[in-house]
């Protein structure tokens, strides 16, 4: 990964509005002011691995105590609490059942409005009986597991029984075509898949058991012994019965207890495939002790967590953030969650104003996606609903701009809620820099400050700090709980990605660009790397590419890049050369929506390119090497104002300006 272009970021955005935290959730809050956040980064200063070590034996719960804290004996593969044992399902749901076992742990809210809820015992009873069919299944320790599931109670008990038996689960986002699940049931060897009949989305209905039998049909997946499919919406389905079977058969007569498996700290909690700036996704293997401890710690501080909040992070299981913040972090701390099926703005734009008036939400957690298109659907409406309950509001998945922080401030959080704007990775397992509710003055589109023991700093090329009013590379220089372990099946890659020579190999090399500001806040400017983020979803150029060329009765080569978006983010734009004459007019607009419609059905519809151009040729160096900075420029309408005097062909620079509508 090349960063020679990324040590000069500047920040052409002013942002000098401060908002200091109301005095009284300061009184009350988990980390009390900044005096107390200061004291927590110096103790951690003082003695890392005490640090962590006093924290993973209050927090977590062990059959084996550690007593080891950290061994990097062989950087950059840390291990934390190695010889400690536990299970993450135990730590989940256990542990609630002497305490609380009647106090809701979920409230799921289905598509059409139906609400059902499950308290602690019933989670409990319900993951040990799909536990159990999973062992009657011969599923064990150290197997893969794919769940390619709507959002459900359902989804969460495939996660927790498969953490309860050893098994590793790698959740596949229901909205990810047959092709890219094919993919990822190969990498990882599974050997079940865990889905349903279908899944609802604003009123349609979605079919999920049919992508998994085309996956299965694309050949290649002959590790798969069982396919378990949850009757969702009763849609007739294909059968075949040396595979499949249904979920409510399985667990029908399976004992109420399930002992758990007691696995070594470092022991694999899950797989989670992310897309990398090569054609192959990259499987992030995360520990279950780390990653356990973080995402209890990371509820307890950024969302203050207490034992009365109703707590909402809208993020679909398939996503790191539905895995730290709706599957194990709140379940964890023993606290009661919504559970969304739905979209946003079904029925209407009101759907998470009238969800967090009627369940009287205190935490909610969504994407800065989500809040602009809400702002764009109804920008008042809010203002219809009591959302008095409202004491913390939480951003996702991409930088939040000022316009939408401010709004989400105002009109959501009555300016008495304060944002916590959590910049995070699905690498990262959970929140590194953040505002702390209960001490941290924030700015809008600002993450402000790394969390205490996360020692996060911005350098040039060199690595060297670049210090306040400055810009350059966002850098971890320690390792931390809850970080990746590896690559799944490829070490050397995790190596060169995340760990690269420019630095060494000592520092996590987060991928984004970060500019401090003259008090020492971060703000994260974007990838520096060709990984687009479109709506909190971080997409490769290069999957997007080879979903392109792979039309092969079409296309001849593809570019894509990235290009701001008010709504999204950032928007897909590809330039194609096709393998017959350019088309112009009305041709040129069936075959943009032809293309558009082949990479939804190869990847799935979130990586479907917004703008599609086409051209005889793409801009090359005379040594062949298409030169992608001149295309970003296109893509943005941009004055070209580098040197082109290298380009074998400039005169394709101005065809490719020519968008197809």
């Amino acid at each position: 990964m090349s960063t020679t272009t990324s040590g000069t970021i500047e920040s052409v955005l002013q942002e000098h509005r401060v908002f200091p935290p109301d005095a009284k959730l300061v009184a009350q809050a988990n980390i009390s002011g900044m005096d107390a956040y200061r004291a927590m980064c110096a103790e951690a200063e003082k003695d890392y691995t005490g640090f962590w070590a006093k924290l993973a034996r209050e927090h977590v719960i062990w059959k084996k105590p550690f007593t080891q804290t950290l061994d990097d004996s062989k950087p950059p593969f840390f291990r934390w609490f190695a010889d400690g044992t536990l299970n993450a399902s135990y730590n989940c749901l256990d542990r609630h059942l002497q305490t609380q076992p009647d106090k809701t742990a979920i409230i799921f809210e289905a598509d059409d409005g139906k609400i059902t809820k499950a308290t602690y015992k019933d989670l409990y009873t319900r993951t040990c009986k799909m536990a159990n069919g999973l062992k009657s299944l011969g599923i064990k320790k150290g197997d893969r597991v794919i769940i390619y599931m709507p959002m459900s109670i359902e989804a969460i008990v495939a996660m927790q029984a498969c953490a309860r038996i050893g098994a590793i689960h790698s959740v596949v986002f229901g909205g990810f075509s047959a092709k890219s699940l094919h993919e990822r049931i190969i990498d990882a060897g599974a050997v079940a898949v865990l889905t349903a009949d279908e899944q609802m989305r604003g009123g349609k209905a979605i079919a999920l058991k049919v992508a998994v039998d085309d996956a299965l049909a694309l050949g290649g997946c002959d590790t798969i012994k069982s396919v378990v499919t949850y009757k969702r919406t009763g849609a007739a389905v294909n059968w075949n019965p040396k595979l499949d079977v249904w979920l409510h058969d399985l667990v029908k007569d399976q004992p109420e207890h399930c002992e758990p498996e007691w696995v070594d700290a470092e022991h694999p909690l899950f797989i989670l495939y992310t897309s990398g700036s090569t054609g192959q996704p990259k499987g992030i293997q995360h520990s279950t002790g780390g990653y356990l401890l973080w995402t209890i710690l990371t509820m307890k501080w950024t969302f203050d967590h207490k034992p009365t909040d109703v707590f909402w992070c809208t993020a679909d299981v398939g996503w790191v953030t539905g895995h730290s913040y709706v599957c194990y972090g709140p379940l964890a701390c023993g606290g009661t969650e919504i559970v969304f099926e739905g979209v946003p703005t079904y029925p209407d734009a009101g759907r998470f104003w009238k969800t967090i008036q009627d369940h009287k939400v205190t935490v909610f957690y969504t994407a800065p996606t989500a809040i602009r298109s809400l702002i764009k659907a109804g920008g008042d409406l809010p203002k219809k609903y009591d959302l008095s309950s409202l004491r913390i509001l939480g951003t996702v998945g991409e930088p939040i701009n000022p316009e939408a922080w401010m709004w989400y401030h105002e009109t959501v959080g009555g300016t008495r809620c304060p944002i916590v704007d959590t910049w995070w990775q699905t690498e990262t397992g959970g929140h590194m820099i953040t505002p702390l509710p209960g001490a941290t003055p924030t700015k809008p589109g600002s993450a402000t400050l790394p969390l205490p023991g996360i020692i996060a700093d911005i350098v040039d090329e060199t690595g060297h700090s670049v210090g306040k009013g400055k810009g350059g590379i966002l850098v971890i220089k320690k390792p931390w709980p809850s970080m990746l372990r590896t690559i799944w099946g490829d070490p050397e890659r995790f190596k060169k990605t995340y760990f690269p020579e420019d630095f060494d190999g000592k520092y996590y090399l987060a991928g984004d660009g970060a500019t401090y500001d003259e008090d020492g806040y971060i703000r994260i400017m974007g990838r520096i790397d060709d990984v687009l983020n479109v709506s909190g979803h971080r997409l490769g150029t290069m999957e997007i590419e080879s979903a392109l060329v792979a039309n092969s009765a079409l296309v001849a080569e593809a570019a894509v890049v990235g290009r701001p978006d008010d709504l999204t983010g950032e928007a897909v734009v590809a330039f194609v050369v096709l393998k017959q004459a350019r088309p112009e007019g009305e041709a040129a607009k069936k075959m943009v929506k032809e293309l558009q419609d082949w990479v939804s059905k190869e990847i799935g519809p979130i990586a479907k390119p917004k703008d599609i151009r086409f051209g005889e040729n793409l801009p090359k160096t005379r040594s062949g090497k298409i030169m992608r900075r001149l295309l970003r420029s296109i893509a943005k309408d941009e004055e070209i104002t580098q040197d082109v005097s290298t380009l074998e062909n400039p005169a394709i620079l101005e065809q490719l300006k020519q968008p197809q509508k």
